[in-house]
């Protein structure tokens, strides 16, 4: 088993691709990152890591990190336990000799804890799972009747709204935003052949949802937001059932959407819309080392 490093998405991707269309939707992130990389779009001002894992018969593990965010783990295909830890921790001691630390880590349920496991025994990083997320797929959609409004794609005039919900998106699921990143995000979805804003309006914009990510059959739908004022109406199940809709009509078999598996409303809407369950992913942290006590 061995671990090969790649300097170019496209090379990676064309070792990859037949591994990762094995479950398209579980790696729906990596195939998406890889095609917007591919496009020459930056993620950060830092080169991508790109790596596979292979044995004789090929590839049996995937990462992907664009800095300075966290390490994404495609799912292993080993024969045993045993072999799925050899292959990574290949890729734990290749991120290591790169990176020195981590800030995490992002993969299926079992593999990320894994993963999370060997990192915190190999470097003495603390590790807290920080969610617990679920992949979802649609491929029919079940529309949503007595909402008030209709989808249309948001424009540059709607510049301004779109930074200010997006950053309320990011204090709700991450913490806090950054103010560059964000609106580097909207600008990057308004002027994008891979992906858009769309929002939904009822007399005045009230929800809104993205998509981007594509893979050779489907795309990512996200962020999804409707801001406090606007809750509780139906309007982010419409929203998000008639986009989807959109993508389907444009040719795409599926949609995917990640949900946070502590929040019952969205896990409950998507499926009513007709989003099924896929597989659980969960995100860990990789702590700074505690100062030592002083004396």
């Amino acid at each position: 088993m061995e671990l090969h490093r790649f300097a170019d998405a496209a090379d990676f991707y064309r070792r990859a691709e037949g591994f990762l269309l094995t479950d398209e939707a579980q790696h729906n992130l990596i195939i998406g990152i890889c095609a917007s990389l591919r496009l020459g779009r930056d993620y950060t001002e830092h080169a991508p890591y790109l790596a596979t894992v292979e044995d004789r018969d090929g590839v049996v593990a995937a990462a992907i990190r664009t800095p300075p965010y966290n390490l994404l783990l495609s799912l292993v295909r080993t024969p045993d336990e045993a072999a799925t830890r050899r292959a990574l921790a290949l890729i734990a001691a290749d991120a290591r000799r790169e990176y020195g630390t981590l800030p995490g880590v992002q993969g299926a349920a079992a593999v990320s804890r894994a993963f999370a496991e060997l990192w915190h025994r190999r470097t003495g990083q603390p590790v807290h799972k920080e969610v617990a997320l679920r992949v979802f797929q649609l491929e029919t959609v079940t529309p949503v009747s007595g909402v008030p409004g209709a989808l249309r794609r948001a424009a540059a005039a709607d510049r301004d709204l779109l930074i200010r919900w997006l950053a309320a998106f990011d204090r709700e699921t991450l913490g806090g935003p950054d103010a560059r990143a964000v609106a580097r995000r909207v600008d990057a979805r308004l002027d994008s052949p891979l992906g858009g804003l769309y929002l939904w309006e009822d007399g005045r914009p009230v929800s809104m949802a993205g998509y981007g990510g594509p893979t050779p059959n489907g795309i990512r739908v996200a962020p999804v937001y409707t801001p406090p004022e606007h809750r509780g109406r139906g309007y982010a199940s419409a929203c998000v059932a008639a986009l989807s809709q959109l993508l389907l009509d444009g040719g795409r078999r599926y949609c995917f959407l990640f949900t946070d598996q502590a929040d019952p409303t969205p896990n409950t809407i998507y499926q009513a819309i007709g989003y099924r369950l896929v597989g659980d992913v969960d995100q860990y942290a990789f702590l700074p080392h505690p100062e030592p006590a002083q004396s």
